[in-house]
C-alpha cells in the first residue's frame, strides 16, 4: 500500500511538472494559471495514467506492436484528450497541439522517472 502510494506521489509530481512545461511551450495547450486548479489537472491527470492508460495499452496492444512501439504515443494522446474532455481547466486546440503536448509530457515523464530509478538505486 505504501509503495502504491509513493507511485502516487511521485507520478502526481512528474505530471505537475510535465503538464507545466507543455502549458508553457506549446502554443493552443493551455491550463488554467490558478495554482489549486493546475494542481487538480495533474492529479485527475495522474489518474488516469494509473487506472486507464493501461486499460488503453491492452486494448491497443497489437498496434503497439505493429508499430514497434509507437503506438505508445496514441495511447499517451488518448490519455491527454481524457483529459482535456474531462477537465474545463484544459484546453487543447487542434490535433498539432495535442501531438506536441504529448510528446514532451512523455519525455519529462521518461526522463524524470529514469533519473529517479537511478537514484533510488544508488
Amino acid at each position: 500500500m505504501l509503495k502504491f502510494f509513493s507511485r502516487l506521489i511521485f507520478s502526481f509530481f512528474s505530471n505537475f511538472v510535465a503538464l507545466l512545461a507543455a502549458s508553457y511551450f506549446i502554443k493552443g495547450f493551455e491550463i488554467t494559471s490558478d495554482p489549486i486548479n493546475f494542481s487538480l489537472v495533474a492529479g485527475v491527470f495522474t489518474l488516469i495514467n494509473i487506472f486507464i492508460k493501461p486499460i488503453l495499452k491492452f486494448i491497443l496492444s497489437p498496434v503497439i506492436v505493429l508499430t514497434f512501439g509507437l503506438g505508445v504515443v496514441l495511447v499517451n494522446a488518448l490519455t491527454l484528450y481524457f483529459l482535456d474532455f474531462f477537465m474545463a481547466n484544459i484546453a487543447v486546440s487542434g490535433l498539432k497541439p495535442l501531438f506536441y503536448a504529448t510528446l514532451i509530457i512523455s519525455l519529462i515523464n521518461l526522463l524524470i522517472g529514469f533519473s529517479a530509478k537511478r537514484i533510488y538505486k544508488e
